[in-house]
């Protein structure tokens, strides 16, 4: 046999054998791609995804859509070669699986927390969104978890409302962990509440709840630092003046908050926010109107390019890893509030592109 035959013949046996070994060989990384989009002024599933009730709305015309992305399950083992092919491939990137499932977190409990996530920025979008219209919001702080085997279980529930402690009023979150540590473990701490079922039922009747009762609670030393503590954690809850539901399922996490409201605020004011425009993005937002960070932001920009997006309504602290790899034909708008957002919706309705601000990688 000639010996550029042998040499070829090698050569094809060796590759097969490292193909063959790259597909048995696991190794430690989850692949990210684009996730579906969602346009926040349409339906999903055969039904509005924004239903606002109790208030006049408007007619929308063109997209806000939110941006998703997909992941490799937390028990999803991952070949070489998937690794090398993502890597080298355009519409996904390769992370080390506990980016995306940190300290040995299950699926199930990455679900979760990506439900809970979600749940928080559909208030958190509804409030930033009428607050930006200035329609008024009313706060109050409520009892959001229980802690297993603490002091508080069985006594308090999530849902409940924490008008004081120890007498005094309290305002906000944080004062709850303040008037707790004022005491020593094994002290009493009194928490003055209206019971969550009487609390929803007074909202649903439109009426402030009457009444109150007091709960004293024994505390006990935390194990980090040798605080008082009763085991819960505290947290804002709004009630607004008219009903605002958002429908949308099979979707976690925080980052379609900017969307969420930019979506509200378009329906509850005359004309169009887009213009009839194809517009796109993705971002955390609080009940202050701050847009936050994403993580995915280029599997995002891609499928928003995908679905039809031109314009694309981008964190300020995404803006550099965004504007890295811009799809074609797609504008970042670098946002920051809100405000910025509808400023930047303006001059897309307008023509004035060019007064846009831009995403750079300086």
């Amino acid at each position: 046999m000639p010996r550029r035959t042998v040499t070829m013949l090698a050569s094809t046996l060796m590759l097969i054998a490292l193909l063959c070994a790259g597909v048995f060989i696991n190794v430690p990384y989850s692949e990210m791609s684009p996730g579906p989009t969602v346009n926040t002024l349409g339906q999903a599933k055969g039904e509005p995804v924004l239903q606002i009730s109790g208030r006049k709305t408007y007619p929308t015309s063109g997209h806000l859509n939110m941006t998703t992305v997909r992941v490799t399950g937390a028990d999803y083992k991952m070949n070489l070669v998937e690794a090398v092919y993502g890597w080298l491939a355009h519409d996904s990137v390769v992370v080390p699986h506990d980016t995306l499932y940190p300290d040995g977190k299950t699926e199930e409990e990455s679900t979760q927390e990506n439900a809970e996530e979600f749940s928080q920025s559909q208030e958190s979008a509804k409030t930033a969104a009428l607050r930006e219209l200035d329609i008024p919001v009313q706060t109050r702080v409520v009892v959001s978890t229980v802690l297993k085997d603490k002091p508080a279980e069985g006594k308090l529930h999530a849902g409940d409302v924490i008008k004081a402690v120890d007498g005094t009023a309290v305002k906000a979150p944080e004062d709850v962990a303040k008037l707790v540590g004022k005491h020593k473990p094994t002290e009493k701490v009194v928490f003055t509440i209206v019971p969550a079922k009487d609390a929803a039922a007074a909202e649903k009747a439109g009426k402030e709840p009457v009444g109150s009762e007091d709960i004293a609670i024994t505390t006990e030393k935390a194990e980090d630092d040798g605080r008082a503590l009763v085991g819960i954690q505290a947290g804002p809850d709004h009630t607004f003046p008219f009903t605002i539901d958002i429908k949308l399922a099979d979707v976690g996490g925080p980052s379609a908050g900017l969307m969420f409201s930019l979506g509200i605020v378009d329906k509850l004011t005359p004309g169009s926010l887009t213009g009839g425009k194809f517009v796109a993005g993705t971002g955390t937002i609080d009940e202050n109107g701050k847009v936050g960070p994403i993580g995915g932001i280029e599997m995002k920009t891609v499928g928003a390019r995908n679905a039809g997006a031109e314009y694309f309504m981008t964190p300020a602290e995404n803006c550099v890893s965004a504007a890295a790899d811009i799809p074609d034909g797609l504008t970042l708008v670098k946002v920051k509030t809100i405000d910025d957002a509808r400023k930047s919706l303006d001059k897309i309705r307008e023509g004035d592109t060019a007064g846009l601000p831009q995403c750079t990688t300086g």
